[in-house]
């Protein structure tokens, strides 16, 4: 009898844990929608987009308004003094991407960082006033206003006006950051700045300065960030500070309209970022490679599905560190890195018995770093319009330089250039010469925007802070919903790793994996590393149901929330 409850108990187990390896979709969901979602970083900022979207604005109205209310409710990542890259595809199916990119100032040299002896100044990259690059958001986003946009700019920009001079209530994560933060913006900011106070959980913090800098630039327009008033105050800071952003740099830069990448994995089309991010080649070097195995038949974050993904990463990051740049000033073999059969080809060496040593797989031999700390947005619209973008300051709260008058903290982007590009490798190769820093050059980076249509139709918006890791939380979102049957939140709420060529370690989030997998992972020769990655991404996208309605998943690792009606 013992040994029959024991079966049955046993039978009982395994039938449980089917269910939750099958994924249905109808498991659980994040918020439906009939019409529009907006999902963002902070319920203020999602609010406003969808605010927008109600007075009849399209995705592209709400998509400014969500940008420019995270530069208030999100300074972390939320910016006037960063960039972005956003891909849109509208209604009629027209598609496009934006790169509103940060830039190398004029004066900016490749050894900008180097000391005599030719090593890395450490942290003259990352924190302070050299560490700036030319701000792009407000460019961008007024670039969108004058392709796309519906509503007056009046109507998109009032309600952010009315957020700083209001207030945003600091959440739990917030005042840990603030916390963990303030030694360094005590040490960056020589005056007194408001993120000197202790702020609190529930607290209150109202931004007076940047809501006159809102009211400046829609009295004015976008010329009064990058030659007005506006502009001389920022050089007057900045100069002052020790930097070398002059007028001339803001009276330069331009956003830029780009062509996509654009591939087919099985029935999906996925529209992504191009150069000068990595994010949409390197996501089509990864599915291209993983398209020929029958991902869904191995299970979600079994074994073999995390071999397989970690081995298709290793040869796309290798690739990134050489051949990835600024567009403008590298000449990038696109078309020969997002061929199905160049994929095929990197993938030959690959064995399911062990694992691929990062050593013997060539380009470079530099290990990218980049940091984590970005923040995404995702837009499906009334109208079937839909963007997904994706903007920095690079670290957390950028340089950590905070320009009092103008209310808001500038990006530490220089530092996403290869400061000393490296050293031949065993092939003789020079890794990462094409980020390699120089006058008016647009940095590399690693963000992700992307759109995917499902037989010539929308079906999902999505994107992820991360650095390097946003182009694997992006393509295991992706594979969640499409391999293994999930719906967007919990696509998004699932455990993610990441494997990026150098250092050859998996980074797993801890305590999420099952012992099982983790040692037959050790025991073919994968190094895996659960300490220092807490987080994997935030991912926030949207979903197009069967049904046509929409369903959101908004990333609980951090405060996103979406909205919709």
């Amino acid at each position: 009898m013992k040994k029959l409850i024991t079966l049955l108990l046993i039978l009982f187990i395994s039938i449980q844990c089917k269910k939750i390896t099958t994924f249905k979709k109808t498991s659980y969901q994040g918020l439906i929608a009939e019409k529009a979602i907006v999902v963002s970083a902070r319920k203020e900022a999602s609010k406003i987009g969808l605010q927008i979207l109600k007075k009849g604005g399209n995705a592209f109205d709400a998509m400014i308004a969500t940008e420019f209310a995270l530069a208030v409710a999100y300074p972390f990542a939320g910016n006037l003094g960063g960039g972005g890259f956003m891909v849109y595809r509208t209604k009629n199916g027209e598609i496009g991407a934006l790169d509103y990119r940060e830039k190398a100032p004029l004066l900016a040299s490749k050894k900008m960082y180097l000391d005599k002896d030719q090593n890395i100044i450490k942290g003259k990259s990352t924190i302070g006033p050299l560490a700036i690059g030319v701000p792009g958001t407000v460019a961008g986003m007024f670039e969108v206003h004058k392709k796309f946009g519906s509503l007056p700019i009046e109507d998109i920009i009032q309600p952010v006006i009315d957020l700083a001079k209001k207030g945003v209530v600091v959440t739990k994560k917030q005042e840990k950051r603030l916390a963990s933060y303030l030694p360094s913006f005590k040490k960056t900011n020589k005056d007194s700045i408001p993120f000197f106070n202790v702020w609190k959980e529930n607290d209150t913090i109202k931004y007076q300065n940047l809501a006159i800098t809102f009211e400046t630039i829609l009295k004015n327009g976008v010329e009064e960030f990058y030659k007005g008033e506006t502009a001389k105050k920022l050089v007057k800071f900045i100069q002052k500070e020790g930097g070398i952003i002059t007028l001339e740099d803001l009276n330069k830069y331009k956003a830029v309209w780009r062509e996509p990448i654009v591939f087919n994995y099985d029935n999906l089309k996925v529209i992504s970022m191009s150069p000068p991010s990595s994010g949409g080649i390197c996501l089509a070097q990864i599915m291209n490679s993983l398209e020929p195995f029958d991902l869904h038949n191995y299970k979600h974050n079994s074994t073999k599905t995390i071999q397989l993904i970690t081995e298709a990463s290793r040869r796309a990051y290798a690739d990134r560190s050489y051949f990835l740049g600024d567009p403008d000033f590298v000449k990038i073999p696109i078309d020969t890195l997002i061929d199905k059969n160049y994929s095929k080809k990197r993938m030959e060496s690959f064995s399911f018995e062990k694992a691929t040593l990062s050593s013997t797989v060539s380009h470079g031999n530099i290990q990218i770093v980049e940091s984590n700390e970005t923040t995404h947005y995702s837009i499906i619209d009334q109208f079937g319009n839909a963007i997904s973008a994706t903007t920095t300051l690079n670290g957390g709260y950028g340089s950590k330089l905070y320009c009092n008058e103008l209310g808001f903290f500038l990006n530490n982007e220089m530092d996403d250039f290869s400061s000393k590009p490296g050293e031949p490798n065993m092939f003789g190769l020079i890794g990462a010469e094409a980020n390699s820093i120089a006058p008016e050059k647009r940095m590399l980076s690693s963000m992700t925007p992307t759109i995917i249509e499902k037989n010539n139709k929308l079906y999902m918006s999505l994107g992820t802070p991360g650095g390097s890791t946003i182009i694997t939380s992006v393509l295991q979102t992706i594979l969640n919903v499409h391999e293994f049957n999930m719906g967007m939140q919990q696509a998004v709420d699932q455990p993610r790793f990441h494997h990026q060529w150098l250092p050859d370690v998996i980074k797993m989030e801890p305590n999420k994996f099952d012992s099982i997998t983790k040692n037959n992972l050790l025991n073919l020769g994968y190094n895996l590393d659960e300490t220092n990655s807490p987080i994997i991404g935030k991912v926030n996208g949207i979903l197009v149901l069967e049904n046509k309605k929409l369903e959101a998943g908004a990333d609980k690792r951090g405060d996103d929330e979406a909205v919709g009606f």
